[in-house]
């Protein structure tokens, strides 16, 4: 069963991420606190599935009004190739429609061959055009870009 994910879905989320191979999680971002700020600003995007009365897999899903992003996709390594993944991607596009988002992007780590395998054989796209960028918003950060 797929469902909209919830604050209450945290600690058993979470303990899934950490046995994902090729999963990177950031202390701020995916503590309760990161989590509970990213599901109250997209509170109808975000999944989780449920399997044997546990959650076997995860989508974390948001949007800036503009285009939809997918964070964290993961299914238990026990559950793999059941559908699951693709079920919840659809889902979780389905949700992005209905708030009128047109396009979807994700970021999986280059290392991560079993999650990026899933994308290429489902009809994403890999951007080669790309670069991604990333900066740490902290006071010590900001000053030393300010001084540059």
């Amino acid at each position: 069963m797929i469902r909209i994910m919830t604050m209450e879905d945290y600690d058993e989320v979470y303990a899934l991420w950490t046995k994902i191979h090729g999963f990177g999680l950031r202390s701020i971002d995916d503590s309760r606190e990161g989590i509970e700020r990213f599901l109250k600003r997209n509170p109808t995007t975000s999944v989780v599935t449920v399997k044997d009365n546990r959650i076997v897999g995860c989508i974390l899903c948001g949007h800036d009004g503009r285009r939809g992003c997918f964070y964290h996709v993961c299914v238990d390594e026990d559950y793999r190739r059941q559908g699951i993944g693709k079920s919840m991607v659809v889902t979780a596009m389905e949700a992005l429609r209905k708030e009128k988002i047109n396009k979807v992007c994700l970021i999986a780590f280059t290392q991560n061959d079993v999650g990026n395998a899933f994308w290429n054989t489902i009809g994403w796209t890999e951007r080669l055009d790309l670069n991604y960028y990333d900066f740490v918003l902290n006071a010590a950060n900001i000053t030393a870009f300010n001084e540059q």
